[in-house]
């Protein structure tokens, strides 16, 4: 093959190439047409909620008697007799015996002292009527003297008075030394100064108890308390806060508390019955004394948790750590927006006229875990933004959830 002939056909094998490309590039499809994306940033919003009633203040602490005692025999001896009650967890009524030590002793002491009495009652009977047969003969004495107005004053044991007041003072010593030895006997029987609950127990038949050993601990169960830690900003939320007495009916404040059993939630209701009047030294917080009543009646469920509602709740029991709420003051108007809508200077980012971001200077009155309660320019129900910018100046522009803003 010729040269030229070879040349020939390589031009033809390109120009047929550079044909077919052409002809591709003619039936190749159009891309489609997109728009830009937009520059105007994307926000998550939620709504800012009017607040009514008072505002919440949280705390947690942990459960306490409001009472507990040693348990302890005011004399000593041997124990006789213990109640099948007393033992710990068991449930004690007022007045309800714990245990009983012999009582021989004790008896005879009595029987003795009220023989001394007996006898001392004959010795003043007998001295009170020497002293009226020596006030008689002293009397008829000075009738038959001539002179009697001019007669000396008879003296006091001529009289028998002093006998007669001895006679007294040791009927008296008598019969306090009986009171004593009944009191004793008495005490024989330790009882139960309250309705509680026996935390320990120490005591047992047979065994001599000293006076004043403790052989137990009991606590009373009408109420418990709480002691909650307040920082000084949340203890101003409280109302009447220094105002409160312990005790006092007519000014109580109301809490709850909530703890978990199982797999619930429950809660009891309570009230702030005082405050501590001293600063904590290493915390720096004030102490409020928050009493729940009749810890054993039980709570009752709270939300969507496990527990069996159609069922008694669990006692609140002592040494139990719970949470507590406590109602503070009330404003005439606040509002409530999640936590993460709060920036940085108490700001709000809230959004006017749907895209517009107008930034809010608020007072936060109280903190809670996703929620926080202000006082501020806002409205019911305004757009606040949540996420989505981590700056924003005022009139700026943005998109949210439905907005047409490109």
């Amino acid at each position: 093959m010729s040269r030229a002939k070879s040349t020939l056909i390589a031009a033809g094998i390109l120009a047929g190439a550079v044909a077919i490309a052409a002809i591709m590039i003619q039936m190749r499809p159009e891309p489609p047409l997109r728009e830009p994306p937009s520059r105007v940033p994307f926000v998550t919003t939620a709504s800012a909620v009017a607040g009514s009633g008072p505002i919440p203040v949280y705390g947690a602490g942990t459960v306490r008697p409001r009472a507990e005692i040693d348990v302890a025999a005011q004399i000593a001896g041997k124990v006789e007799w213990v109640d099948p009650a007393y033992q710990g967890g068991g449930r004690i009524q007022e007045g309800q015996v714990l245990f009983r030590i012999a009582d021989d002793d004790y008896q005879n002491r009595v029987q003795q002292a009220r023989a001394n009495v007996a006898a001392q009652q004959v010795a003043l009977l007998q001295a009170a009527e020497d002293a009226r047969i020596a006030l008689a003969e002293y009397e008829l004495f000075r009738q038959r003297q001539p002179d009697a107005a001019t007669t000396a004053e008879a003296n006091p044991l001529t009289l028998r008075q002093p006998q007669l007041d001895a006679a007294r003072a040791a009927l008296a010593r008598d019969s306090a030394a009986l009171a004593d030895a009944e009191l004793a006997l008495s005490r024989t029987e330790v009882q139960a100064p309250f309705s509680g609950v026996v935390r320990t127990e120490s005591v047992g038949l047979g065994q001599f108890v000293a006076a004043g050993q403790s052989v137990g601990r009991l606590y009373a169960d009408d109420a418990v308390e709480v002691i909650v830690p307040l920082s000084d900003a949340d203890a101003a939320l409280v109302p009447m806060l220094w105002q409160l007495r312990a005790g006092d009916r007519n000014r109580r404040v109301r809490a709850s508390v909530t703890t978990g059993y199982g797999r619930g939630v429950y809660s009891w209701a309570g009230y702030v019955d005082r405050a501590e009047a001293a600063l904590d030294e290493q915390t720096r917080t004030i102490d409020v004394v928050v009493r729940v009543p009749n810890p054993f009646a039980g709570g009752m469920p709270v939300g969507d948790g496990d527990g069996d509602s159609a069922t008694e709740g669990p006692p609140l029991l002592v040494g139990q750590f719970v949470e507590v709420q406590i109602d503070g003051l009330a404003p005439e108007s606040y509002f409530t927006v999640p936590r993460s809508a709060l920036r940085t200077g108490n700001e709000i980012w809230a959004l006017d006229k749907g895209s517009l971001v107008t930034i809010v200077p608020v007072e936060v009155l109280q903190r809670s875990d996703d929620v926080v309660f202000v006082t501020g320019a806002l409205n019911a129900d305004q757009a606040v933004v949540v996420s989505g910018i981590q700056i924003a100046t005022e009139g700026m522009v943005v998109r949210t959830e439905g907005g047409d803003n490109g």
